[in-house]
């Protein structure tokens, strides 16, 4: 892995996984909360990034209105995405799924908050210290994952396939892929190349969902206004998304034998109540849920 460069919790692509895990923390303490993720705030806390991110809802109110608005927008977004994948999972799980896979799992806990059925081989993939952050922080809560939990250190522009069987992964079983937050920070290459590879490892029976922007949101994200608020959360999204050249995973999967379905955001945000705004609402305005079964 040493071709690649490295990150931790704190610095690049790291420090958006902490930011999710805040999100999830703020929808978490809301009376009307879509998520319950009692482990997100342990995360933040423990962390030392380079910009103030918060793990309670009061952290919120002493902030700066700018920076406020962007994590209040950002709680209400990660509520509507996690809930919509949480179900996803578990309505795969329902439909006798045993075997699950979370490429750049970051700060994802769903190891240790979903009730999985008995036999579930759940496996997360990101790069070391991540994942060694994440075990840390777990290992002084006591928690205790609700499933067989393996996690894999490893680089997705690598040769993650190898790692993952080496990991106990069985390429001829049905698997669940989640890949959530994942599409934006891929180059259009290494997207084709990941669902080529999630294509060649799924056997029928095999579900997959993600979260696909279009690249309609590039001139909002490009916007200075917008790289301004999105910077509250100590990165420029503008520097770390890609749209060039990429095609539509919808055709790529249909192409492939995958039975697809995609549903706007917003959408998805109304049937669960939840009015979006700000920062994540304009973007979610650009952006898709898709599943799809083989």
């Amino acid at each position: 892995m040493t071709q690649f460069e490295q990150w931790d919790i704190v610095t690049g692509v790291g420090l958006t996984a902490l930011g999710v895990a805040a999100g999830r923390a703020l929808d978490t303490e809301r009376p009307d909360h879509l998520v319950s993720d009692p482990y997100a705030a342990s995360f933040v806390a423990a962390a030392d990034p380079p910009v103030p991110v918060p793990r309670r809802l009061a952290d919120t109110a002493r902030m700066p209105d700018v920076a406020r608005d962007v994590w209040t927008s950002m709680a209400q977004y990660l509520g509507v995405r996690s809930r919509f994948f949480d179900r996803f999972l578990m309505t795969a799980a329902a439909g006798g799924v045993r075997q699950v896979v979370v490429p750049a799992a970051g700060l994802d806990a769903r190891a240790f908050r979903l009730d999985w059925p008995p036999g579930t081989e759940l496996f997360e993939i990101d790069q070391p210290r991540v994942l060694e952050f994440k075990d840390g922080v777990l290992d002084r809560l006591g928690a205790r994952p609700r499933c067989a939990r393996h996690p894999v250190r490893a680089d997705l522009r690598g040769d993650w396939p190898t790692a993952l069987r080496d990991a106990g992964f069985d390429p001829d079983r049905a698997t669940a892929w989640l890949a959530e937050g994942l599409l934006p920070f891929l180059p259009a290459d290494a997207e084709r190349r990941f669902f080529d590879r999630i294509d060649r490892l799924s056997p029928p029976g095999s579900r997959l969902a993600a979260e696909h922007l279009a690249p309609s949101v590039r001139p909002l994200i490009e916007d200075p206004e917008f790289r301004a608020a999105a910077r509250q959360l100590g990165v420029d999204i503008a520097d770390l998304w890609h749209f060039a050249g990429k095609a539509d995973p919808d055709r790529q999967l249909t192409a492939a034998g995958w039975a697809v379905r995609s549903v706007p955001t917003y959408e998805v945000a109304t049937a669960y109540g939840r009015d979006l705004h700000g920062l994540m609402g304009r973007t979610a305005q650009h952006g898709r849920f898709l599943t799809a079964e083989r």
